[in-house]
């Protein structure tokens, strides 16, 4: 459903054209400091305006209503809304009979009977991500000192990012990107298998963030390659220090104490401004079709810092489990 983790539990709601969009955020431990300025440089790092990110600029000034008294967090449920003012929904009005191939139209209508609000998406839509970057604030101050960065490693299949960004500019096509995060200061013992793995639980969070197509840990598919002498991290400390790190920073699921290293691949946009072809299913044949709207001409340029909360906020749940 829309419900996330076990003690550090979160639920977003709303869609890209409603009036807002948010997320409810419970068992949060009372007592951490926490002010509205807190969010400005997560949110920054996911807003548009940049070259090759959607001209939809949104304010995405996060409201606190409900969890937070005196800049400390109370314990209660913490609600975080952000208002939609920059809307454009006449675009949308044809996806119902025209769903746009690569996206969530046609499943959408099918499962909710045609009473799905598609403007933008809906429900379907990134701009839902602001709820779990949001979260991301309050779930780093959680697990300090815990640090994860994230960023975009390659797009189009190179490392030349803006070059990509350029040429699928000037084709009026997308790209997608690889994006790598790692974790570091990880303590040993987080992680629940086998169900619960630190795997596990990335995966399926990593995986709810639009356009995900493929994640994985340490030497990833790579290893399928090697022998084993090759992928065994020799361990060279008593704290449990590897020599070499391809098992990503977890062993049977359970976090080893070194870094924790995973990449996620991020399909290219949906949306393009190419013609494509796909069924009217108002007349029932197939037609030429250009996607109207604002839309990334590659997705994965905002991402990074999406990975990151995402990552966050499984890490904060593991810990207070762990507890």
């Amino acid at each position: 459903m829309n419900t996330f983790g076990r003690l550090f539990k979160i639920s977003i709601y709303g869609e890209s054209h409603g009036a807002c969009v948010g997320v409810v955020i419970d068992g949060c431990p009372p007592g951490i400091e926490l002010h509205r300025d807190d969010f400005n440089t997560d949110l920054a790092r996911r807003k548009s305006g940049a070259k090759g990110t959607t001209p939809r600029i949104e304010g995405d000034h996060p409201m606190i209503m409900s969890g937070v008294f005196n800049n400390f967090t109370t314990g209660a449920p913490i609600n975080i809304m952000f208002e939609n003012t920059n809307t454009r929904s006449g675009d949308y009005s044809e996806f119902k009979d025209v769903p746009r191939p690569g996206h969530a139209d046609f499943v959408a209508n099918a499962k909710y009977k045609g009473y799905e609000d598609y403007r933008g998406g809906g429900h379907f839509s990134a701009r839902l991500t602001l709820g779990l970057v949001a979260t991301g604030v309050v779930a780093k101050k959680i697990i300090q000192p815990i640090t994860i960065t994230a960023s975009l490693v390659e797009a189009g299949g190179t490392t030349d990012v803006e070059k990509a960004i350029d040429q699928a500019i000037a084709e009026n096509d997308s790209i997608g990107g690889i994006i790598e995060c790692t974790s570091t200061n990880m303590p040993v013992g987080l992680g629940e298998p086998y169900f619960d793995s630190v795997e596990a639980l990335l995966s399926h969070i990593i995986f709810s963030i639009p356009a995900t197509r493929g994640i994985e840990f340490g030497s990833g598919f790579a290893a399928a390659s090697m022998r084993g002498s090759e992928h065994n991290d020799a361990i060279v400390s008593t704290t449990g220090k590897t020599k070499t790190n391809h098992a990503g920073g977890i062993n049977g699921g359970i976090t080893n104490g070194n870094d924790i290293v995973f990449r996620v691949a991020i399909k290219p946009t949906s949306s393009i401004a190419k013609n494509q072809q796909t069924m009217n299913f108002k007349t029932g044949e197939i037609g030429d079709f250009v996607v109207k709207g604002r839309h990334d001409v590659c997705v994965a340029l905002r991402a990074p810092v999406i990975v990151e909360a995402a990552t966050a906020i499984v890490l904060a749940d593991l810990q207070l489990t762990n507890r």
